[in-house]
């Protein structure tokens, strides 16, 4: 019985296994299995993978994107661009290989929210320096969309949440929430910009999913910014996956 599954820490919120359990009605495939594997700490990994022999693949969550890295055999192209690994891939020797799909989804899902001749001179300020954002940023650099990393503590080429200034808001239209923070059951959190300088110009993209308005997304809606979710993203990776899955 073909098995998969999403390994993270906390993941009572994940939609990834409706995702692929409608996935495998759709396909009739009634012996596939999608589990979610809470661990404590990456060291029981080795543990999961011999009590589930029938594994073919993973998808990998917040916070093990990195620290997944010494467990597998090999790190795809796509995941050493990132940095950060959200699938893994089980071959048939025993192998098992290192992918990222987080940017390709992210990549597609903004080509479908910006405009296309916004694109040229659109530039962006990331918020948070996770996993998450590493996708982002490779994403953006496929686009030839330049950015600032902003986080709570001094990064070497990057900003503080302090530093952001009404111009840096004008310059920089697409605002990218990669952090946890609006995601349930604390959906009353956001990253500390200065929302009152968000305009109808801004385009704020924001990772979480779930709920489907998050804080950051409302607060910039009702000064007229363009707001998307995760979820079409979340959709485009996990297709991703599928397909290395299935090769």
């Amino acid at each position: 019985m073909p098995e998969f599954g999403l390994l993270g820490r906390s993941l009572r919120h994940s939609f990834s296994q409706t995702y692929f359990s409608q996935k495998f009605h759709n396909l009739e495939l009634a012996d596939h299995h999608y589990e979610l594997f809470e661990l404590a700490t990456m060291d029981e990994l080795p543990g999961l993978l011999a009590r589930h022999p029938d594994l073919r693949g993973l998808n990998v969550t917040i916070p093990y994107k990195e620290q997944v890295w010494p467990f597998l055999n090999e790190v795809a192209p796509s995941a050493a661009r990132v940095g950060a690994v959200n699938v893994i891939e089980f071959r048939a020797d025993g192998q098992l290989i290192g992918h990222n799909t987080d940017y390709l989804g992210f990549r597609e899902s903004l080509r479908n929210f910006l405009p296309e001749a916004k694109l040229p001179e659109m530039r962006a300020l990331i918020l948070g320096s996770g996993g998450a954002s590493k996708a982002v940023e490779v994403a953006l650099r496929d686009l030839n969309i330049g950015y600032w990393v902003v986080s709570r503590n001094a990064l070497g080429a990057g900003l503080t949440y302090e530093e952001l200034t009404p111009r840096l808001l004008q310059d920089h239209p697409l605002i990218i929430n990669t952090t946890p923070l609006g995601t349930t059951p604390n959906v009353e959190e956001c990253p500390p910009i200065p929302y009152p300088y968000l305009t109808a110009q801004h385009y704020l993209y924001d990772l979480i999913y779930n709920p489907t308005e998050t804080e950051f997304m409302k607060r910039g809606a009702a000064l007229g910014a363009q707001t998307k979710n995760g979820f079409e993203m979340l959709c485009l990776q996990a297709e991703a996956a599928w397909q290395i899955w299935n090769r």
